[in-house]
């Protein structure tokens, strides 16, 4: 079998209207993709992950001119970024086609690994794939986080911040996960979505999350798959100062664990 080509990655560093953001505001910052954890700011952290995963083309969505000059510094391509994630998205999608790794700037903890894993566990006919961890696998690697899950039948979810576009049909999607991103906490109105008979599966405690994401894909015309997060780390980004302490706290143990190999 002919292995599949690696994606190009956009990352996606947008500021969002209103309010400031707490995490930059706590560390007096204009984004928090400037916050430096282990003497690197995120930004960084997030395109060494994905480097080190082998993808060779980044781009980042930004309009934060700090921001911008910190991508164009690492090396990586920019885009404006538009009003809200999906129009980001669909703005590296033209820019950089199929296939194409999404990811966010606050997702300090990434890992090379993760990425590996996550486009070799994405099915071959799939092309849409979600990277989601289990509450069970993140209470495991981060005891008493708390986090927003999905409740489906197959388990409780939460979201990793890393989605593949894999194929052209993928653009379909993207016009789509601006309506699952406005429901992306009450799961009760995504089957609502998919049609009364999903509807009644999910208050039955019947619908899984896997079932859902794929009929979803089926209404607009693609194959849209769950990955199932191998760590639960992967589900821990930065929205909240105590998110930041968490995230320094983990890199610092890891810094001593690889000294200590």
């Amino acid at each position: 079998m002919t292995p599949s080509p690696l994606p190009a990655a956009l990352i996606l560093a947008g500021s969002r209207p209103g309010a400031p953001d707490p995490v930059a505001a706590a560390e007096g910052l204009s984004h928090k993709a400037l916050v430096e954890l282990e003497g690197r700011p995120m930004l960084a952290h997030v395109v060494q992950a994905l480097r080190d995963a082998g993808i060779a083309r980044l781009a980042v969505v930004a309009n934060d001119p700090a921001v911008i000059a910190l991508a164009e510094l690492l090396g990586c391509e920019t885009i404006p970024a538009a009003a809200g994630p999906s129009a980001s998205v669909a703005a590296g999608f033209a820019r950089l086609g199929a296939p194409m790794l999404v990811t966010t700037s606050d997702h300090a903890l990434l890992r090379g690994d993760w990425v590996r894993d996550f486009l070799l566990d994405t099915p071959e006919e799939a092309d849409v794939s979600v990277l989601l961890a289990r509450r069970q696998a993140i209470e495991a690697a981060m005891p008493g986080s708390r986090r927003t899950y999905l409740r489906f039948a197959d388990g409780h979810w939460s979201g990793c911040n890393l989605f593949l576009l894999k194929t052209a049909r993928a653009e379909a999607a993207i016009e789509t996960w601006k309506l699952v991103e406005a429901d992306r906490k009450r799961p009760w109105r995504i089957a609502a979505r998919l049609g009364l008979g999903m509807l009644a599966s999910y208050v039955l405690g019947r619908l899984t999350l896997a079932a859902a994401l794929a009929r979803l894909g089926t209404r607009i015309g693609l194959k849209a798959r769950l990955v199932a997060a191998r760590d639960g780390l992967a589900a821990v980004d930065v929205d909240k100062p105590s998110d930041l302490l968490d995230a320094r706290a983990i890199l610092a143990e890891r810094r001593e664990a690889a000294a200590g190999s």
